[in-house]
């Protein structure tokens, strides 16, 4: 049975994206499952597929890395299909989101040994001036022979294939979670947050009228946050802060609960031991945790579960692309999770303590580990520090 691919709804930073049957500028390709088949990302990298198509390789494009990570996935629930032995992606997708999906390949048990190759389409390009080679194996002129486009393939699958044996290798596989699985899990954040929507609606207009009548402003704050596979979506909070607090980042970070040190690269995270920015209210509704409310909202549009990993605002996720760092963001984003029953409101947390607890829990995470981090939440919901 041929299998024939879409184009995809472009990515919108507010709702993440969606796939949806449009016609594509490109044209898509419809092709058997074969044995030696490749992944082409970007009108860039299709256009080597002419070349390679006469020495024995099919092609499958992908207008984009967020439908090219879709069309793996599928591939691997379906199991009837094979993966492309080669993975080659137009460098005029960005460097963040070229950075992430790397990232994604670099941790996933399933895709760690398929080679990841950059093309460039045109002299404006320069290999040496593109930062996000972290998980690329290699930058190629979208000009490049047919004859060294196969030796880089056979070179690449041989390095992959002997780099997967070392014995120190430190990043674990991350293994795909079932269908059944997922399904399940969905269905009770469903159940639960409309029935606690409902019960609590009464809690939720009281709040909203008191923070009416003390300040100025939206009842409820929204930021753009990367949740799962760094799905970017919106994220709502009770407002607990003056208006434009996000403006004044800058002005604060020397009260920064993580121990970061000055001027340090690398991830940062952003926590404030008492934020001059929060609101008397807003004290109240963060040491209770109340503030959180609205994400049951978020959990019924699907961009969040009930446990996972807190979705991160765009600023953080953007630092963590490293294999390590990068497979916290395998995990759902979660209202509680890990960080919450273990580290929450503890002052001079490393950053790297963070990111373990992250790590810990996308590797071990099940309904039944969920269940017991959900057990564990309530004592922790009262908090004495102002963060």
């Amino acid at each position: 049975m041929p299998v024939t691919l879409y184009n995809t709804q472009p990515f919108n930073e507010t709702s993440g994206y969606t796939l949806k049957v449009v016609p594509a500028e490109v044209p898509v390709a419809t092709v058997e499952a074969a044995t030696r088949n490749m992944l082409f990302i970007g009108a860039a990298a299709a256009a080597l597929q002419p070349a390679l198509q006469t020495n024995g390789y099919d092609g499958v494009y992908a207008c984009n890395v967020y439908q090219a990570r879709n069309m793996l996935i599928a591939r691997c629930i379906k199991g009837n299909e094979t993966l492309p032995e080669v993975i080659y992606c137009d460098m005029d997708m960005g460097e963040q989101l070229i950075a992430h999906f790397a990232a994604y390949l670099a941790v996933t048990k399933e895709f760690v040994y398929i080679p990841f190759i950059l093309v460039a389409s045109s002299e404006k390009h320069n290999a040496l001036h593109f930062t996000a080679r972290q998980n690329v194996d290699d930058i190629i002129d979208v000009q490049t022979d047919a004859a060294i486009l196969l030796d880089k393939i056979a070179l690449l699958k041989k390095y992959k294939n002997l780099k997967s044996r070392l014995p120190y290798q430190l990043t674990p596989p991350q293994k795909l979670i079932k269908p059944w699985a997922h399904v399940f899990s969905r269905t009770i954040d469903i159940l639960f947050a409309a029935t606690m929507l409902t019960i609590l609606s009464p809690v939720l207009l009281m709040i909203a009228l008191c923070i009416m009548i003390e300040s100025r402003g939206p009842v409820l704050y929204a930021s753009l946050r990367a949740g799962k596979g760094y799905k970017v979506f919106k994220f709502y909070k009770f407002r607990t802060m003056v208006p434009d607090a996000d403006k004044k980042i800058e002005q604060i970070k020397h009260l920064n609960q993580y121990d970061v040190k000055k001027d340090a690269a690398g991830p940062m995270f952003l926590k404030i031991n008492n934020d001059p920015r929060v609101t008397r209210l807003g004290k109240l509704l963060r040491n209770s945790s109340l503030d959180e409310l609205p994400q049951l909202i978020n959990v019924l549009l699907g961009d969040m579960s009930l446990v996972g990993n807190r979705p991160l605002p765009l600023y953080e996720a953007c630092s963590l692309t490293i294999d390590q760092a990068a497979q916290r963001f395998l995990a759902p984003a979660g209202i509680t999770g890990l960080w919450q029953i273990k580290k929450r409101g503890q002052p001079n947390m490393s950053v790297q303590e963070r990111i373990d607890l992250d790590v810990n829990y996308a590797n071990r995470h099940s309904f039944l580990y969920d269940m017991r981090i959900l057990i564990n939440t309530p004592k922790v919901l009262m908090q004495k520090a102002d963060v």
